[in-house]
């Protein structure tokens, strides 16, 4: 892997003043012994995801180039509470504070409703401070005082089965007939290997292109095998010679995230994309891991909300909230934003040599 990560640092740990009468003081991530706990905060408290760990957002600073943040919260010396935070200087919204860029979750993780207010206040005073059009934070679920609601987007989270062979029952009737389509009439065979990254990046991209969308450039995706080796999961689907998906997903905890997905449109194939994800749940099912999250789409977005939803998955209002600083306004860097609609009806006819480049550069200004 050629992408070099890239370790957060701030220049001090000055704390700041106590909340209130809670105890509560905050501080940066300053060295290696503030990230190692974080990361272990994170592993091991409820509610914990891979987005919120150090593993990815330094993985997001290093390629993306985004100012680190994020902010500890202590009460007597423990460590209580966390925020991963990254500044995004965006060319088409200017300064935004996201929690956390690209990722499906983030916000903030904390031991109790007090140190997650804490957290929140110095997340908005930073907000302020530093003159950010909003602040964003991606959490599975919202309750934070002073910030707006964002019910745009549904995530899509489903116990897996114990065993392997109760999978036969686990999708529903549709979603299994393409699956046994695609693995009889289509002969589809399936690969797990890391080495195959490149490969699945490029279905990835040409897939983005297709739905006039950008790509996030190939270090993105190769910093994040680099970092989370075995808990990278980099899969392909072949028709006889042809590589037609592929698929990178990620473990954490109990949970696979299958998060890029690619398919090559220029070959005929019934049911491909169902096939590639059925192959990862039988893999996670076989790796012990108890939970299957498809990751989030906007309601508006009716193509993915009803593929998952076919799948058997039942979406729920995921708890994103903003901050917006007095006398500034959120920006909408959504498909939906008119003032991209001219971009979004040429980009699918545009060839891959200008899309994969460009859409890696404006990736920086949009995060995800």
């Amino acid at each position: 892997m050629s992408a070099t990560i890239a370790t957060t640092t701030t220049t001090t740990e000055t704390p700041r003043q106590p909340v209130a009468a809670s105890g509560v003081t905050i501080h940066p991530v300053h060295n290696e012994t503030t990230r190692r706990a974080w990361a272990d905060y994170v592993e091991n408290t409820p509610g914990g995801t891979l987005f919120h760990h150090p593993d990815w957002c330094e993985t997001v600073q290093a390629v993306f180039n985004h100012d680190a943040v994020h902010l500890l919260a202590k009460r007597e010396g423990r460590l209580v509470g966390v925020l991963p935070l990254l500044e995004v200087r965006s060319i088409l919204a200017g300064t935004l504070l996201v929690s956390v860029p690209y990722g499906t979750y983030g916000g903030i993780l904390s031991d109790d409703e007090t140190v997650r207010q804490a957290l929140a206040v110095e997340a908005m005073r930073l907000a302020d401070q530093r003159g950010a059009r909003s602040l964003e934070l991606r959490s599975a679920t919202g309750g934070v005082q002073g910030m707006i609601d964002d019910e745009r987007y549904a995530g899509f989270v489903r116990p897996l089965p114990l065993r392997v062979e109760e999978l036969s029952n686990y999708l529903p009737r549709k979603a299994r007939a393409a699956v046994r389509q695609a693995q009889q009439r289509e002969n589809l065979t399936v690969q797990h290997d890391a080495a195959l990254l490149p490969t699945v990046w490029k279905l990835y991209a040409r897939s983005m292109r297709r739905l006039a969308s950008i790509n996030y450039p190939y270090r993105f995706f190769d910093g994040l095998v680099e970092r989370l080796g075995r808990r990278a999961w980099v899969t392909v689907v072949r028709q006889g010679g042809d590589t037609v998906a592929g698929l990178l997903s990620f473990v954490f905890r109990d949970v696979v995230y299958p998060y890029f997905v690619g398919v090559d449109e220029r070959i005929r194939c019934t049911g491909a994309t169902n096939f590639i994800y059925f192959a990862v749940m039988e893999r996670a099912v076989r790796s012990g891991l108890h939970h299957f999250d498809f990751g989030r789409s906007r309601k508006d977005n009716t193509g993915s909300y009803r593929f998952k939803k076919n799948q058997g998955f039942e979406a729920q209002t995921l708890g994103y909230q903003r901050y917006v600083p007095a006398g500034r306004t959120p920006p909408d860097l959504t498909p939906n934003n008119p003032r991209f609609s001219l971009a979004r009806r040429v980009w699918p006819w545009l060839p891959l040599a200008l899309t994969k480049p460009l859409g890696a550069w404006l990736a920086r200004s949009i995060p995800g």
